[in-house]
């Protein structure tokens, strides 16, 4: 893979030269873990699993579709029999569900054709079996005695049989009559008609989705002009955001409150039905709710924005050398696309693995009901937990290369002086470049994650059991320590990705990335630490504007609803999306600030901008390094006791700032 030597034991900074192999050792630990899923897989193919899965199998152990004349079970008569022509998984009660252990009570056959009639009697079982070919009671009884033998109440499908057809993949005889499912048919009827609150959120769903469609892809047209705004007039960016969030905050809690009495005042001059008046009634209470919130998510927005006014004008010129990144890496905006693609593409993979095996193992017959199962037993039954493992590291390892992949572009751009030296693609040889040189520094990355997130996970879990039957103390103790797991994950992953960036810069082991860069961070944290907050915070507020034109959309559009639709969930549903949207676009936008950041810090460290140790820097970067002394020197002759200082308390201050 190209890996050479190893980079340990260097500490001069040279960006972008004598790239080497960076933790190969860790590398070689990767690849052997990533061997022992692809044996389970191929364990739980060679055991039948898989085809278990897909063909399905009857109580005997049995696989439908297959000869299993060579696969007898010990004590169980009726297993090992050919069912090459009985392709379909018949349930004799295939409403009778185990919700406990999610499965079907009931036995369960190979048969050659899954009746697509009801069948009322077992003279119908007898006549459908001569015609058909395909009998629905046990192999031990003949179709000629279903209709009289004494153990067809217990071997025979309980009657009367639904109509069913096969499912597509798993070759399953499903009900199609839903009186099947009357029992819990009923039981949710008969709540969504208690739940008049229910019923009613559920039809502002239905009756809305028009509308919610339309506010998704207006958040994602807003976040693509937003990306075209970073893109081009990123020095009006800023001023363009601060201007837009306050008219909007202040804007959309006018009109709430405007609204709201509105419909208050309605809704005292209006006699409509009491279905009507309840509608207006929770539209009502919606209003106030959305009005109060608002009102204090505003009063919060101003008052850190006045606080933050005098460094807002710093971000300027961040954002101009970020714009200048995006005009000359234009893939970094598709990137989030392919790291959701493989995400999708792993855990496809990783569910169908699972699920065989959940059908792999040794047969085992219970002796109370005759039901075989399938259960793997001894060190077997711990590849459930290792394929766990395997869900948390490698979905790790994937974000992890995507961190890499941006660092890697950004550090070309940066430290490249002949900007038309750059790559044609750069992204691409960045991604190149990871998976030569550095995977073994993404698995070491991942792996400390993983280390972390999986006993939060166990934590979370063990609390969701305990749900109630724990004292006050032992879940108090349990939400602390999953608290500081969750904010102890941040932070590493915050140190995870200036250690990318650094390897990205002098392709050094993790650990030795690691501590250099945080020693970078806070030699420099006087210049950098403003930028980086406010440059997340800006980020933010684009966020909130994304989100907040959704919202003032949805409340004018729903508005013309009023009288059938509960605002609520359809509104909640847009703002959610238009969330999550906005942040996949400017997540990568703050990838790069925060790439900057350490690339500034390192080129500021070891260069003076002297002959021979001249700048990497942009000029508007330079700018800002020459304002800041001016102001520096300003500050010190004016005497006021407020001489700039190294910020030795960046170290948590910033990490406190990640972790929120």
């Amino acid at each position: 893979m190209g890996c050479c030597s190893s980079a340990e034991g260097k500490r001069d900074w040279k960006p972008l030269k004598d790239r080497s192999c960076t933790d190969i050792p860790w590398l070689l630990i990767f690849i052997l873990f990533c061997v022992g899923m692809a044996f389970i897989c191929g364990f739980a193919i060679a055991t039948g699993g898989a085809s278990r899965l897909v063909s399905g199998y009857d109580s005997y152990g049995n696989t439908c579709g297959r000869n299993n004349t060579h696969k007898k079970i010990e004590g169980v008569p009726l297993s090992g029999a050919d069912m090459t022509t009985k392709k379909y998984v018949f349930f004799l009660d295939p409403c009778n569900f185990d919700l406990i252990n999610r499965k079907i009570k009931s036995i369960a056959l190979c048969v050659s054709k899954c009746p697509e009639t009801k069948l009322e009697t077992y003279r119908d079982l007898k006549n459908f079996a001569i015609n058909n070919g395909s009998e629905l009671c046990s192999y031990d009884i003949p179709p000629a005695k279903y209709d009289w033998s004494a153990e067809r109440t217990t071997k025979c499908p309980k009657l009367p049989v639904p109509p069913s057809k096969a499912a597509p993949i798993f070759h399953r005889c499903i009900p199609v009559d839903i009186s099947c499912y009357a029992e819990f048919a009923q039981a949710f009827i008969t709540f969504v008609n208690d739940n008049t609150v229910l019923r009613r959120v559920v039809a502002g769903v239905m009756t809305s989705k028009e509308i919610i469609m339309g506010l998704c892809v207006l958040a994602l047209v807003l976040s693509l002009i937003m990306m075209v705004v970073i893109r081009y007039i990123s020095k009006l960016l800023v001023w363009i955001l601060t201007v837009l969030v306050i008219i909007g905050s202040v804007g959309g809690t006018a009109i709430l409150w405007w609204l709201y009495a509105d419909h208050r005042f309605a809704l005292s001059q209006n006699s409509t039905d009491v279905f009507g008046k309840d509608v207006a009634m929770d539209n009502e209470k919606a209003l106030l709710v959305y009005a109060i919130g608002a009102t204090i998510f505003t009063v919060v927005l101003l008052l850190v924005m006045f606080f933050m006014r005098k460094r807002v004008a710093l971000t300027i010129s961040l954002f101009h050398v970020a714009g200048k990144v995006f005009i000359h890496l234009p893939l970094l905006v598709v990137q989030p696309f392919w790291t959701f693609l493989s995400l999708m593409f792993f855990w496809v993979y990783w569910i169908a693995v699972l699920l065989f095996l959940g059908t792999s193992g040794s047969p085992v017959k219970n002796n109370s009901t005759g039901v075989v199962e399938y259960e793997m037993q001894g060190p077997l039954q711990y590849m459930v937990w290792y394929h766990l493992v395997g869900l948390i590291w490698i979905s790790e390892f994937i974000l992890a290369f995507q961190q890499m992949t941006i660092a890697g572009a950004v550090v070309t751009y940066y430290f490249t002086r002949d900007k038309s030296q750059i790559p044609a693609l750069p992204v691409v040889s960045s991604m190149m470049r990871t998976t030569r040189y550095h995977l073994g520094t993404l698995a070491k990355g991942s792996f400390i994650i993983t280390l972390v997130k999986i006993p939060r996970l166990i934590l979370t879990y063990i609390h969701s059991q305990l749900k109630g039957k724990e004292n006050a103390c032992a879940r108090c103790m349990l939400k602390a320590c999953v608290c500081c797991l969750w904010c102890l994950e941040r932070c590493l992953a915050f140190l995870n990705q200036n250690a990318y960036t650094a390897t990205a810069i002098n392709s050094t082991n993790f650990c030795t990335s690691a501590r250099e860069a945080l020693v970078i961070l806070v030699e420099n944290a006087l210049r950098v630490a403003a930028i980086n907050t406010v440059g997340d915070f800006v980020l933010f507020l684009g966020k909130v504007l994304i989100v907040s034109f959704t919202a003032f959309a949805g409340i004018l559009a729903l508005n013309y609803q009023r009288d059938y639709t509960v605002w609520v969930l359809p509104l909640l549903i847009a703002c959610l999306f238009a969330f999550l949207v906005a942040h996949c676009f400017l997540s990568v936008f703050e990838n790069v600030v925060d790439v900057l950041f350490l690339c500034f810090a390192v080129d500021v460290k070891y260069n003076d901008g002297s002959p021979g140790r001249e700048f990497y820097m942009d000029k508007a970067l330079m700018e800002f390094v020459e304002n800041s002394k001016q102001m520096a020197k300003r500050t010190s002759e004016e005497g006021d006791g407020r001489e700039m200082k190294p910020m030795v308390s960046f170290k948590k201050s910033h990490i406190f700032l990640y972790c929120l």
